[in-house]
C-alpha cells in the first residue's frame, strides 16, 4: 500500500485503471490506454492494478466493478469512472486535470 501512495503522489497525473484477468472489457482497454501513453507520453503515467491480486487497494478506493479508472494528480484522487471509455475520454480527462 506504501508503494502505492508513493506512485499517486507525483506532480504528473497517474492514471489507475483497476482490472482483472478474466475481465472483456478490461482487455478492451489494453490497447486504448497504450494509444494514451503514446500520445500523452510523460505527462501521465498510467498503473494497471489487478483487483484479486490487490484487494486491499481495491477496498479502500470502494472499487466495486471493472474496468475502473481512477486520476491521480499529487495524491488526490481528481476523477473516478467505471467502464470502458474511449482514447478521446481520457486524454480530455487528463489534460483537463494539468
Amino acid at each position: 500500500m506504501n508503494k502505492f501512495s508513493e506512485l499517486i503522489n507525483q506532480e504528473t497525473p497517474v492514471l489507475v485503471d483497476f482490472y482483472a484477468e478474466w475481465c472483456g472489457p478490461c482487455k478492451m482497454m489494453t490497447p486504448i490506454l497504450k494509444d494514451v501513453k503514446d500520445n500523452l507520453k510523460d505527462r501521465v503515467s498510467i498503473i494497471k492494478i489487478d483487483v484479486d491480486k490487490n484487494k486491499a487497494i481495491a477496498e479502500k478506493y470502494q472499487v466495486r466493478g471493472v474496468p475502473t479508472m481512477l486520476l491521480f494528480k499529487r495524491g488526490k484522487q481528481v476523477w473516478r469512472q467505471s467502464g470502458v471509455l474511449q482514447k478521446s475520454e481520457l486524454i480530455n480527462v487528463i489534460t483537463a486535470s494539468y
